[in-house]
């Protein structure tokens, strides 16, 4: 094992340095430094999320029993409290957000051949969305409940590594379909989620921009069936159907057909319905795509 550097450090050089002196230069957060550089403030909350800390002043603590080593760790600023909440403040947000999106361009091209569950060659993105707590007395803008702060957290990966491509903050109260009009749609990939983005209108953006998406069907969907086509039982499918939506709104919404796969979910004993608007897959590999997610 190599011993001349420390483990951070090992990892925080496969950052390229370069480019992220280029973000800092693009929206000038060398002017703000006042010891304690942009590089400094990455360095500090990497090291935040690697080793799970909780709080400003759980960073501090620390980074601060290793105050010996932090040169060698590549800290140049005096690492404290006061100093990392002014650079949060001070520093432009978009310096990171640019960076973010350098580093998962790079990432996707190192996982571009990672194998799925399914035998696939399009890209296959999982969307969801979390919600996140947050101190009332601290975030009074955050207004969740009537005792209780929270934001939500949407975030889309990408398959094949696990990458987030996509992450929008909202508010807590923020529904979690209204994120589909922001979502960047691309042209023959697949978009599995969950039945709370059942929108028609929004589901129509995917065929319109030529991409796919598999999601659960709510119980109450009003449609005719037009086809059907035979299924093997054994593998846990149960109907494999060509239908259009009946309700008066929902078939203006959406007046394309649909595709509706039913799945005995042997292991849990439920059975779950499919809505996608592909036709070409297996419907086999259309509630394994599900799975995925």
């Amino acid at each position: 094992m190599f011993d001349g550097q420390f483990v951070f450090t090992q990892l925080m050089d496969f950052l390229p340095r370069r480019e992220f002196s280029a973000c800092v230069e693009r929206y000038g957060g060398h002017r703000r430094g006042r010891g304690f550089s942009c590089r400094d403030q990455f360095l500090c909350l990497g090291f935040a999320q690697l080793t799970f800390r909780e709080s400003l002043r759980d960073i501090e603590t620390c980074l601060r029993a290793l105050e010996p080593k932090l040169y060698h760790a590549g800290f140049r600023g005096q690492v404290s409290r006061s100093t990392l909440a002014d650079a949060n403040r001070a520093h432009d947000w978009r310096i990171y957000a640019d960076f973010a999106q350098l580093l998962i361009r790079r990432a996707r091209q190192l996982y571009a051949q990672e194998t799925l569950a399914v035998e696939l060659e399009q890209t296959v993105y999982a969307l969801d969305s979390t919600t996140i707590d947050l101190c009332l007395s601290l975030f009074p803008w955050a207004k969740f409940r009537r005792r209780k702060g929270a934001i939500k957290l949407h975030t889309l990966l990408d398959l094949r590594g696990n990458i987030p491509c996509f992450v929008h903050v909202s508010h807590g109260k923020t529904h979690d379909v209204t994120v589909l009009d922001q979502l960047p749609i691309e042209p023959g990939a697949f978009y599995a989620m969950d039945r709370g983005y059942v929108d028609f209108a929004r589901l129509r953006r995917f065929t319109a921009g030529a991409a796919y998406f598999v999601t659960r069907g709510k119980r109450n969907l009003d449609c005719t069936r037009r086809a059907r086509r035979p299924v093997d039982k054994s593998t846990g499918l149960r109907s494999d159907q060509t239908i259009v939506l009946a309700g008066p709104k929902s078939s203006r919404l959406y007046p394309d057909p649909l595709r509706r796969v039913a799945f005995y979910d042997a292991e849990h004993q439920r059975r779950l319905v499919f809505l996608t608007n592909n036709f070409q897959l297996p419907a086999l590999t259309i509630a394994q795509l599900y799975k995925c997610r």
